[in-house]
Parts: structure tokens; C-alpha cells; sequence
């Protein structure tokens, strides 16, 4: 095909417009994108990660985008998680032994924390469970014990040493946690005589932690360097220091990423680009098959004429009459939400306009000398069909390819938007219909409503500037300067 309108100047008619130079801009950045995603991302993405609360947990929830702090003028803090896969400093004991992680960080802005974690991932040890110890050395000079608890028991089932934690890791949030608030009520007596029931640091725990308490109530958020020290005592001789996967420190931010985070924490921008494969599969999929059955009914039926058109017309009068939207939502909610069907539905309900179109022009094809010339040869009338016929129209169906795809695309956004999407693969419409689901217009959750919405009206300006360039291609006279 592609050397075929390149034999016919098609390609250079479209760059010749500027609609032409930027649909064909904008479709091959989406290509690209789309080729980088599917080579990057597993593609079970959306099983595994995407719909897995557990998989974003370590993220802030229903945060701007990273950038959105510079036109705000409030302080803000990034989003940090300190991860290490091997201890900072390990000191052998009789008892097992104790294992030392250090997370460094300077805190220069005057915002704090939206929450802080901890996780260990993948632990193992031989007969009892080890005891995470978790400190914070401010930069007053002040130490912090922030948590110290003993890791979930063994299982039982017999096997030494025992892991743990392989799948989903060992994660304690210090904001509700019971222990972290007597701990925090022990330091504010001791090092600013100042008494506070536990109970009441509920909310507070990261102002304690990351703050000055001040005369009139409240906490002034202290700036400089930190230290987060995480310890974890063994308590069998046999325990070895590799016997840990990993330990995260996680500072929660009041932004994150390029894209934000919507209430489960998922980074919206990791959303998108999976929309865009997603996208271009349903619209280009769709129009593929709905196109090669109009064109070939449609060529089939100007051809042949006599009882073969009359049957092929009067059924793509049927199908051209029945309501599109009312049979997507009936079959998709009788069938279940899946995206091969969504494809398979529009594919098969949208054939019956070019089916007409391409008769008409056919009908004047087949009485031209072209035509008669392959018949007085003996050229059977499949090869006259599809050899001769059907490249005379090509350019009017490559149009058509482009036509139909934004409109695809669109049904399957509404579709989403109406919660009858897949909800195995993430697209724009989905994140749009949770976008609205959780209340994030009314709340102003811009981030999360907009770039979707954004993304699909590019996606379909994009396939109407192509379609647009193609029009003095099917319609010579429309040419301009020859």
C-alpha cells in the first residue's frame, strides 16, 4: 500500500498541506510512543499493576503533577521513596546479626510530608522473626525512635529458613500506626517538655517528625538534613545479611510525576501512555475490518448487480438503521466487558455506509474502457474486482481507514466512560469515567479529567487532519496550484 501511494504522489500531496504535515506529525509520535510502550510494559500490565492497589501503595493519593508546584507559589514537597538492596553496615552478633540501612535526604522545602513508610521486601530467617527498629536523626541533633516492632511470625509450613514478604512487602505506615504515636509522645516530653496524648498525634505524625512544635500550638517545619536509620536485629545465629531483598523509606509528597496520582496512587502518566497503543489497537483495528468488508461487499455488490445487489444493499440498510449505541451496551453487558468485542461490534456495524458509497462508484467504473478491455482479455471477475476496480478507489478507502478511526476510538472512550470498558486494560475513557466515579471535578482534581479528555481530542484531530489532506487525493479538483 505504502509503495502504491507513493507511486501515486498520495504521500506527497498530504505533506504538500499543513493539516497533512501535522496529522502525519502527530499519528507517527503516537506510533512511536505506542511502540515504546509495548516494548517497556509487560503486557499484562494491566492485570498485574495498573488494577493493583497493593503495586502503588508507596504513592501519594489524588496529587498534581510535579511541575504544578512552580505556579502555585505554596511550598511543596517531592515525592521520595529511598529504596536499598543491601545494608549500609553490618554488625555480627552471637544472637544474629544487625543489619543497618541509611537514608540520607535534605529537606529544603517548607511543606511536610503527606505521609511516611516503611516496607522490607523478601525476608528470610531461620526460627524467629526479626525486629525492625526505625529512627530518625533530625537536623536539630535531635534522635528520633520512630517504630520498633517485631515481623510477622512464620507461616508454618515447616521450611527453613522462612521468606516472607515475596509478593507484598512488609509495609507500615507511621501516620496510623498506634506505636509510632506513644513513641512521638515520649520524644515531645522529653525533648520539648511538651505533653500530648498519643491519641492526639493522630494526623500529626510527620509534623512531630519533620517539625518544631511552637509556642502558640502547631509545628514549624524544620529544614535541613535528615537521616532515616532503619535496623534489623536477626535473632538467629544462622541469618545471614543477604537475607533481606530490599528496605524502602518512603517521604510521601504533595506531588508526584508528570501526571499526578489519582485516589488509588496510580501515576496517571504511566496510564496514559498505555492509552495510546490501546487506542491506536481499537481505532485502526477497527477501521481495518470494517473497511475491507464495506469495500469488498461494496465492490461486490456495483459489479455483479442483478439479485447479489439487492441482497448486499437491502442488508446494509438493516444494519445502517439499527442504533449502534443501545447494541454495544446490550451486548457488552450480556457478553462482559472485553476489548476484542468492543472491536468486534463496531468493526461489524460499521461497514454498511462505505458498502453504498463504494457501489456508486463502481457502478461507473465498471462501464469504463478499463474494465471492458480486462473482460474482452477473459480476465475472470474476482481478478477484475479486486486487481483492476479496486485500486481505482484506493485513495477513497484509505480515506475511509482514517475516518473511521478516530470514531472508533471515541465509542470505545464512551463505552469507558459509561463503565462498560475492559477493565483488565487501562485506556482514556476508563481513567476518565474513575476521574468522574470518585468526584475529582467537583473536588478539582484537573490532572486527572483533563489529560484524557486532552488526549482523545488529539487523537481524533489528528485522524481528521489526515483525512482532510486527503481530499484533493479523492477529489482532484479540490487541488489547488495545478
Amino acid at each position: 500500500m505504502l509503495s502504491f501511494l507513493r507511486r501515486q504522489g498520495t504521500l506527497k500531496l498530504m505533506l504538500s498541506s499543513n493539516s497533512g504535515r501535522i496529522g502525519v506529525a502527530l499519528f507517527l509520535s503516537m506510533v512511536v510512543i505506542s511502540l515504546v510502550v509495548v516494548a517497556v510494559y509487560p503486557l499484562d500490565f494491566g492485570k498485574t499493576k495498573w488494577n493493583n492497589p497493593a503495586y502503588w501503595a508507596d504513592n501519594p493519593q489524588s496529587v498534581p503533577p510535579s511541575w504544578w508546584r512552580f505556579f502555585t507559589g505554596k511550598d511543596h514537597i517531592v515525592h521520595h521513596i529511598h529504596s536499598a538492596g543491601s545494608p549500609s553496615a553490618v554488625d555480627p552478633r552471637d544472637t544474629g546479626p544487625l543489619l543497618r540501612y541509611n537514608f540520607s535526604f535534605d529537606a529544603s522545602s517548607g511543606a511536610i510530608p503527606s505521609f511516611t513508610s516503611i516496607s522490607l521486601s523478601g525476608v528470610s530467617y531461620y526460627s524467629t522473626p526479626p525486629v525492625v527498629t526505625l529512627r530518625l536523626r533530625r537536623p536539630d541533633g535531635r534522635l528520633v525512635t520512630v517504630l520498633q516492632e517485631v515481623v510477622r511470625g512464620p507461616q508454618g509450613d515447616g521450611v527453613t529458613p522462612q521468606t516472607r514478604f515475596d509478593d507484598t512487602p512488609y509495609r507500615v505506615f507511621l501516620s496510623g500506626n498506634d506505636s509510632v504515636q506513644v513513641n512521638l509522645a515520649d520524644f515531645l516530653f522529653q525533648e520539648f517538655s511538651l505533653q500530648a496524648q498519643p491519641s492526639q498525634l493522630q494526623g500529626s505524625v510527620e509534623s512531630v517528625l519533620f517539625g518544631t512544635p511552637q509556642p502558640g500550638g502547631g509545628f514549624q517545619p524544620l529544614r535541613g538534613g535528615y537521616t532515616a536509620i532503619v535496623d534489623l536485629q536477626m535473632r538467629d545465629a544462622r541469618d545471614r545479611a543477604n537475607f533481606v531483598d530490599s528496605v524502602k523509606f518512603v517521604r510521601g509528597g504533595t506531588v508526584y510525576g508528570l501526571m499526578g496520582t489519582d485516589a488509588t496512587g496510580r501515576d496517571l502518566f504511566t496510564g496514559l501512555l498505555f492509552g495510546f497503543p490501546v487506542a491506536l489497537t481499537i481505532g485502526i483495528s477497527t477501521a481495518l475490518i470494517s473497511s475491507a468488508i464495506g469495500a469488498a461487499l461494496g465492490i461486490i455488490s456495483g459489479y455483479r448487480g442483478g439479485k447479489t445487489d439487492i441482497i448486499i444493499q437491502r442488508t446494509a440498510d438493516v444494519f445502517t438503521n439499527i442504533p449502534l449505541l443501545p447494541i454495544l451496551i446490550f451486548l457488552i453487558f450480556v457478553l462482559g466487558a472485553k476489548l476484542w468485542l468492543v472491536v468486534l461490534i463496531l468493526a461489524l456495524f460499521g461497514w454498511p455506509g462505505l458498502t453504498i458509497t463504494t457501489r456508486s462508484m463502481v457502478l461507473q467504473i465498471r462501464s469504463g474502457q478499463l474494465v471492458e478491455a480486462t473482460q474482452a482479455l477473459g480476465a475472470s471477475q474476482w481478478r477484475i474486482m479486486f486487481r483492476h476496480v479496486i485500486f481505482q478507489i484506493a485513495p477513497f478507502l484509505l480515506a475511509q481507514v482514517i475516518f473511521f478511526t478516530p470514531a472508533a476510538i471515541l465509542a470505545e472512550a464512551g463505552l469507558s466512560f459509561l463503565g462498560l470498558g475492559d477493565p483488565s486494560i487501562p485506556t482514556w475513557g476508563q481513567i476518565l469515567e474513575s476521574g468522574f466515579r470518585t468526584g475529582a471535578v467537583f473536588v478539582g482534581y484537573w490532572w486527572w479529567v483533563l489529560p484524557p479528555g486532552i488526549l482523545i481530542a488529539v487523537t481524533a484531530l489528528c485522524f481528521v487532519l489526515l483525512t482532510m489532506a486527503l481530499e484533493p487525493i479523492v477529489s482532484p479538483r479540490l487541488r489547488t496550484g495545478q
